[in-house]
């Protein structure tokens, strides 16, 4: 039956040629198993694998593509059911909430949070309506009452979504109990977490010393010398690779790293350790801990993401209010030349270490993103990211670094994302921009046909799972 909110041409090429390849393309990929590396789903979702709430709580709550546009436009937050850090009252009727969404659904027009939606309506939900006031109530209802179907429950969509691996994200006092809970249940479902150490690296994260005391608690070190302290990451990474985790993630402020000498490094850590108020020294320790994370990397084999250049919690108001990943969190200028040369000089040329480059900088990819991955070995790029990460973004990205650093330099897709749901919709954007580029690349007689067919398969499946060594 045709699904009248998508089209099987979506993003392909209107001239003949290329739209006759990139269909030939995306038919023999489509269904090849999706690989998640990484993403920010709730690892209890599988654990104790209850049907999801209401249409409203899933899909529109926890989703910050969709509550920061229409904050922009004068919507509250609180209208739409985000909690709030001090338990003022919001909304809780879920109808309510989706209503508000649906009349406002044109916002989104344009937009990739509009493919993604429609592409759960139809291909999750069966529905074949546009999204609107007039709609709201009957797609709701459909919803709600299939999300109470077993076939609809986390572990079933796993299934349904074919997904062969996802990798949650989880702090490094996390005590992974979801993950042991997963692995109890015998369930077959591949389920990783990653080591994410902001909260024990960054000196401006809210209660930095106390997460160093917990940090020692949990790890018997003492956190309160720098050998300790390296000994607790160590520890705790150890623990993060008996629950599976392949890679760490760091989300720091800027990609500038350091490469101190042990006492320098020593009479850092001590004085941020007793709360030095000097930004240089709290900016100079994150761009320590870069470096001694990939040194960890090189030791223990975790890949190792650095996500850079978001200004979080851009609203000091809304932060105060809300608390963190709440849509406030603004792409800034990042260098990464000079930034990341104290870290490659120390182990750029590792060849058994994978060091992933994300940037919500897109003036970087040409200038210092692909000519750096496009030599150093350690080096690879992440995919379009994050606002990055919609059909254009993705041209973009293909289009600026391929010429200088291949496509074996990059790292397939990533869907980093909350919104379990949309995770097949946003693996089949990248699938479909993918196939498309490829597809011009053949009719400019760039790429030969079989070739393409070989770089579809390697950029939806291949080149993430031997990336992050899945």
């Amino acid at each position: 039956m045709a699904v009248a909110l998508t089209n099987a041409d979506l993003l392909f090429s209107a001239e003949a040629r290329p739209l006759s390849i990139a269909r030939a393309l995306y038919a023999g990929i489509k269904d090849l198993p999706i690989i998640s590396p990484h993403g920010h789903t709730d690892p209890r979702w599988y654990a104790l694998n209850e049907p999801f709430p209401d249409p409203a709580q899933l899909l529109i709550v926890p989703d910050h593509y969709i509550f920061r546009m229409l904050f922009s436009q004068g919507v509250r937050l609180e209208a739409l059911g985000v909690p709030t850090l001090d338990g003022a009252p919001v909304e809780t009727d879920g109808r309510a909430i989706w209503r508000l969404f649906a009349e406002h659904y044109y916002l989104f027009r344009g937009t990739p949070t509009r493919l993604w939606f429609d592409h759960v309506l139809a291909h999750l939900f069966g529905i074949e309506e546009p999204l609107s006031a007039a709609t709201a109530d009957r797609h709701y209802d459909t919803i709600a009452t299939l999300l109470q179907w077993e076939n609809f429950r986390p572990r079933a969509l796993f299934e349904r979504f074919n997904i062969e691996v996802i990798a949650t994200t989880e702090g490094a006092l996390d005590d992974l109990k979801w993950h042991q809970m997963i692995r109890d249940s015998g369930w077959e479902g591949r389920v990783v977490t990653a080591y994410r150490p902001d909260a024990v690296v960054d000196p401006d994260f809210e209660g930095f010393s106390a997460n160093l005391d917990r940090l020692g608690e949990i790890t018997g070190c003492n956190t309160g010398t720098w050998a300790g302290y390296l000994d607790a990451h160590r520890q705790r990474r150890a623990f993060f690779r008996s629950f599976g985790a392949t890679s760490s993630d760091h989300g720091h402020p800027t990609a500038e790293t350091a490469n101190l000498s042990d006492a320098a490094a020593q009479e850092l850590f001590n004085r941020v350790r007793a709360g030095s108020q000097d930004e240089r020294e709290r900016k100079l320790f994150r761009a320590q801990m870069l470096t001694e994370m990939a040194k960890m990397s090189r030791d223990d084999g975790l890949v190792m993401q650095i996500h850079p250049g978001s200004m979080r919690n851009h609203s000091a108001s809304a932060f105060q209010k809300f608390g963190r990943d709440k849509g406030f969190d603004i792409p800034a200028r990042t260098d990464y030349v000079t930034a990341l040369k104290p870290l490659l000089d120390c182990v750029g040329l590792e060849r058994d270490l994978t060091v992933i480059l994300f940037t919500l900088d897109e003036t970087s990819y040409a200038r210092e993103l692909a000519p750096l991955a496009g030599v150093y070995p350690a080096l690879k790029l992440g995919p379009a990211w994050w606002f990055h990460d919609s059909p254009e973004g993705m041209r973009r990205f293909r289009e600026m670094t391929t010429e200088t650093a291949g496509f074996y330099n990059t790292v397939g897709f990533n869907d980093d994302t909350r919104a379990f749901p949309s995770i097949p919709a946003r693996h089949d954007v990248a699938r479909r921009v993918d196939c498309a580029f490829l597809a011009r690349l053949v009719a400019e007689h760039r790429l030969r046909e079989e070739e393409a067919h070989e770089l579809a398969k390697e950029l939806a499946y291949t080149l993430a799972k031997n990336a992050y060594r899945l």
